[in-house]
């Protein structure tokens, strides 16, 4: 898991829906709310990759729906946005950022991943 050897610190933080909507509109441009946010840090020679920002309010929402726990939902959206400070972009990738998503999930055995869910709907 090659993925899970980079000495890097990432920040987590966790804000309420307004929150993360006001943060989505201000850098993203993007009027709504969201469940997880990536923000990159591009200094050399510092430890902290970046920061991923989670909506509370929406993983709390979402683990009740799902019956699974809380901690499972902030680690599923903690993965997700890790994987982006990474560098890899669901959106453009030739699905290498899923690929590394569902081995990760399958590792600590998490429950269905962001990406799969959206399939769903």
């Amino acid at each position: 898991m090659e993925y899970l050897k980079h000495p890097h610190h990432v920040e987590l933080v966790l804000v309420d829906a307004l929150e993360i909507a006001r943060l989505n509109l201000e850098f993203r441009n993007l009027d709504k709310s969201t469940d997880v946010l990536s923000f990159p840090l591009e200094m050399p020679g510092h430890t902290l990759l970046g920061s991923v920002v989670i909506n509370i309010d929406l993983a709390l929402q979402e683990s009740q729906a799902r019956a699974h726990s809380l901690l499972d939902e902030i680690a599923l959206l903690f993965t997700h946005g890790y994987l982006h400070l990474l560098g890899y972009d669901h959106e453009r990738d030739q699905g290498q950022q899923r690929i590394l998503e569902q081995e990760i999930i399958a590792h600590f055995n998490l429950p269905l991943s962001l990406m799969a869910r959206t399939e769903l709907t």
